[in-house]
């Protein structure tokens, strides 16, 4: 197959012919080649060697500027990974000269090594996996907050900070390091170039298309290309990787398109095509990218999101939200431990002290119409009637979560001794202890037949069924969820249950949305940088789903109804096995 300037305007997804040509014979067109008529731009080469985020790494970089560079405008920022790729300068004279792409300077990166100590025995540590093939946020950061500031202060360039004037850019390793800076940070970036992109098992990256079709959309802009004949080894098929990034883009309505060819693991097809790539980036420019603009998504995330509702902000400057807690009219309390406070969310949304001088942590509201407060630092619950009256009901416990069940039970979870405590009336006991290395969040299921418990230091969260006499019984690590690059733990904190039986889930990753059988089927995006500790449905139809984030208490209206475990319980629907 060979790709013209036609296919490109559209989603191309179309079989590889068979051909008589020879494989990847790929040649740059005019576009990619210089033009003597057009204003070239100036290259410039240098080092950087100051990395924090990557400690003793050198490397080389080049900055592109255009002649019609305008220093009085902020320019549009391309980076482009293992250096100049793509005939890019060429291009970039070409097309910016042609007004079919705005003026914008290119940072060409090379990836960092460290130099051994003794050159003449040894081998400096080469850190191009180590930086690409990562899903972590390291080399997103690298670029945005060490080498794009320098570069600005040492060239002194006026570079745009608007992610849709920047795009990025790379080809194997290089691609899926372009689309996770991108993915992570799509508020730095919302235009992505991927050559013969390298989504297979060398450090997790196989995880993106499951990723894609679960997480709630975020707006990018993606261009993949590949070969038929890419590397297919130990790692996995490239082609068939990216092919399902295609389709898993598709499936959650982003703006992508794709050019495969019949090449092998090189660059000479991306080349080729970089030029019609760069104009399908590029196109309709300045207008904004943004989620699920034009394109039909069938996430399962969007059953219980609206599309107009993003995360407001209810109120700011705590210093340690948590505990959300709905009572029967829809109003939510949660703690601010660090503060000593209790604050209620009225149903305008206005915001008020309830409580002072609280000590508390986790919140619940008992069937008794009591708000029911874990008080850490004095070890004990309490609970609070209307007027804020305290009064203690169990003592010799570290209590961090509780829930409520109908019946008046109260399950709490006891963190640095690994215990669940039930306690009825003035009796408290330990219904597990041991199993759950950090036990935090914990709610029941809509019929109140499970307990779920969440393992802040591990993987899972735990579901028990509760027998008649409040026992629990047949614990298991139930609740699947995914976890952030480099970390060992999910931190799963805050818990909510909706009418259909699905479980919410607070982690580092964003609020992970769980089906009845235990698998995410969903990721609700976090409503800043630190993720959220706590959640609870609130408001007048328990539609509006709340968030604790440290300094800071949002809110969402949602499609979903939370349930509330003090009240009668709700069989939900069977789930799909």
């Amino acid at each position: 197959m060979r790709s013209t300037p036609a296919l490109l305007t559209a989603v191309l997804s179309v079989a590889i012919p068979l051909t008589s040509s020879a494989i990847d014979d790929y040649k740059p067109g005019p576009d990619s080649l210089p033009q003597p008529e057009v204003p070239h731009g100036e290259v410039t080469i240098h080092t950087f060697n100051t990395s924090e985020i990557f400690p003793g790494t050198t490397r080389e970089y080049r900055v592109y500027v255009p002649k019609q560079y305008d220093a009085a405008k902020p320019a549009p920022v391309m980076i482009v990974q293992d250096g100049i790729r793509f005939n890019a300068i060429n291009v970039l004279d070409n097309l910016i000269a042609r007004k079919e792409i705005p003026p914008m300077v290119g940072i060409f990166v090379a990836p960092g090594v460290v130099p051994s100590p003794d050159t003449n025995t040894a081998l400096p540590r080469f850190n191009r996996s180590y930086e690409y093939d990562g899903m972590s946020d390291d080399y997103v950061r690298f670029l945005l907050e060490e080498l794009l500031p320098h570069i600005i202060a040492d060239q002194k360039l006026n570079l745009s900070t608007n992610a849709n004037d920047r795009m990025i850019a790379g080809e194997s390793s290089g691609a899926i390091a372009a689309f996770t800076a991108a993915w992570l940070r799509p508020d730095a970036f919302r235009r992505v170039f991927s050559a013969i992109g390298t989504y297979v098992d060398l450090r997790g990256g196989n995880v993106y298309p499951a990723l894609i079709r679960q997480t709630e959309a975020k707006p990018i802009r993606v261009f993949l290309q590949d070969g038929a004949n890419d590397h297919n080894k130990y790692g996995g098929n490239w082609f068939l990787a990216n092919q399902e990034m295609l389709a898993a883009l598709q499936f959650s309505g982003y703006d992508v398109t794709n050019a495969w060819g019949d090449g092998v693991h090189s660059g000479k097809h991306a080349t080729a095509i970089f030029p019609d790539a760069m104009r399908w980036l590029w196109r309709d420019y300045p207008a904004p990218i943004v989620a699920n603009g034009e394109h039909k998504t069938n996430q399962p995330i969007t059953t219980i999101l609206l599309p107009d509702e993003p995360w407001q902000l209810v109120g700011e400057h705590f210093r340690g939200a948590d505990g959300l807690a709905a009572n029967a009219q829809g109003e939510v309390f949660f703690s601010d431990h660090a503060s000593n406070c209790i604050y209620k969310i009225a149903l305008d949304g206005s915001l008020s002290v309830f409580k002072e001088h609280t000590d508390s942590g986790g919140l619940i509201f008992g069937p008794d119409g009591k708000l029911y407060a874990c008080q850490g630092g004095r070890k004990r619950i309490v609970s609070y009637d209307q007027d804020g009256k305290e009064e203690v009901v169990a003592e010799d416990l570290q209590p961090n979560d509780i829930v409520a069940g109908q019946n008046g039970n109260l399950y709490v979870t006891d963190s640095p001794n690994k215990k669940v405590w039930l306690i009825q009336g003035r009796e408290k006991r330990v219904v597990d202890e041991g199993i759950i290395t950090f036990p935090n969040g914990v709610r029941f299921s809509p019929d109140q037949s499970l307990l779920y418990v969440a393992d802040y230091r591990g993987q899972f969260v735990y579901a028990f069924d509760v027998l008649p006499d409040g026992s629990l019984a047949n614990g298991q690590k139930f609740f699947h969820l995914h976890m952030k690059d480099g970390s060992t733990q999910t931190s799963a904190d805050g818990l909510a249950v909706d009418s259909l039986g699905w479980l919410y889930v607070t982690t580092e990753m964003g609020i992970q949305v769980c089906d009845q059988p235990g698998r995410v089927n969903g990721v609700i995006l976090k409503p800043q940088a630190k993720g959220p500790s706590s959640i609870a449905f609130g408001g007048r139809n328990f539609d509006v789903l709340f968030a604790a984030c440290g300094d800071k208490v949002f809110k969402r209206k949602t499609q979903a109804r939370g349930v509330l475990s003090f009240q009668a319980p709700i069989k939900p629907p069977t789930p799909h096995l």
